[in-house]
This record gives C-alpha cells, structure tokens and sequence, in this order.
C-alpha cells in the first residue's frame, strides 16, 4: 500500500506493467510503509522468509509462521491510529480484505493492495505482471523497458521523478517513445490536529479523504 504518488502514476496510464522478475530489494518500501500514529510517522513491515537480493521479487515469500500474529498486531495498530478517522471502518475493511487474501509471496499481495484500493478509487487502469509477458530477462535496465514498449506498441512510458537518474529522455526517442516523469505537487489534508506529516502510505490519504476528494487529488502533478 505505497505512498500517494504511486497512485498518481497507477491513474495516468492506461496500462501499469508490475515490475516483479528483478530484484528484491532488502530495506527498500516493498514490504513496508508509513502510518501516522501519535502524530508521527510510524513504519509498518511484513516479515518475509528467507529474503534477499539475490531472489526475484516475485519469488520472495511471506514468512507464514509469524504473517497471522503479524496481521492481528497491524489491525490493533490501525485501531489505535485511526479508529477516529472519519474514514476508518471503510478502509479497516479494505485493508483487512486484503491481508486475509491467500498470497504466498509478497508481489501477489503487493500487487492485491494496488488493484482493491483502485477498486475502491474507481482507477481503472489494465495491470500486467511482466514475469508473465514480454520474456526479455536477457535484457538490463532501461534497454528491457524500452523493449516492453515495443512490445505493448506504446507511445510514451511514464514513471515517478526518482527515474529521472535512471532513464533518457533522448533514448527513449531514438526508439520513438516520449519518457516523462510524474512529479507530485504537494498534498495536504487534515490529519486529526496534528502538524501534516508527509509521505505516508494510501492507508493515511483514504483514512481521512473521500474517494472524490482523491480522485481530484490523483491529478495535482506536473508531466516533465
């Protein structure tokens, strides 16, 4: 359940391709994120078993022996955090849905959090795992990218600013594809009376907004 301009992304394209056959990255946002508790920033991680660098994400699995204790924890936590949210009992559901579905790795239930909240958010978007598709692990970086492209006769491929170090612009050209980047503008709303806190999970957005008040917000962005 990643951070609101993951979401932003999800709703400006019209195909969002799940990047699950590379690398696992240990202490990245892949099995966890941020809540507000206490007026603060809180981390939240589902433990995996035997994760490493070395294994696909795809291939990661949840660690079954402590993910049931794990999850009753996580709704305790969510009910101290914002059992007074005005969106609490509607977003407790969808979460706690998702957390009960019968995932094994934590793609499946990455990619289970991202459809059931756009479900909820009325994004529409086609999702498409690329470990399933385009077969073209033989290529690296921005030429594998650039490849699915080609392969999904696309036009422009866009991603979060944070690709900005990874991919060109002029590149991307030369195989006559636009590469722009999604740069959120700044999000506020009211979280209880506490100083905002920016950069919390989807969690936080819909436990104090309506689904129309973060559709309006999924387009407060700027294309570069």
């Amino acid at each position: 359940m990643p951070y609101f301009g993951y979401f932003q992304l999800i709703n400006a394209v019209d195909k969002f391709i799940v990047y699950d056959d590379v690398n696992f990255i240990k202490q990245g946002w892949i099995n966890r994120n941020k809540i507000l508790l206490n007026g603060k920033d809180f981390v939240f991680t589902i433990q995996l078993k035997d994760a490493s660098s070395f294994k696909l994400i795809k291939d990661t699995e949840i660690h079954e022996q402590f993910y049931n204790n794990w999850k009753n924890k996580f709704y305790i936590t969510l009910e101290q955090a914002y059992k007074k949210a005005p969106h609490f009992d509607t977003v407790f559901q969808i979460i706690k849905n998702t957390l009960e579905s019968e995932c094994i790795n934590i793609s499946k239930l990455a990619v289970n959090s991202l459809k059931s909240i756009c479900s909820y958010l009325d994004i529409r978007t086609t999702f498409l795992d690329s470990s399933i598709i385009y077969h073209n692990t033989n290529l690296s970086a921005q030429s594998r990218i650039i490849d699915i492209c080609k392969q999904e006769n696309a036009s422009t491929y866009i991603n979060l600013e944070g690709g900005m170090k990874l991919y060109s612009k002029a590149d991307f050209a030369m195989s006559n594809l636009t590469l722009n980047f999604i740069s959120p503008k700044p999000i506020i709303y009211n979280q209880f009376k506490h100083e905002f806190v920016p950069g919390l999970s989807i969690i936080d957005v819909m436990m104090f907004n309506t689904p129309l008040q973060i559709k309006e917000m999924l387009n407060q962005y700027e294309l570069i």
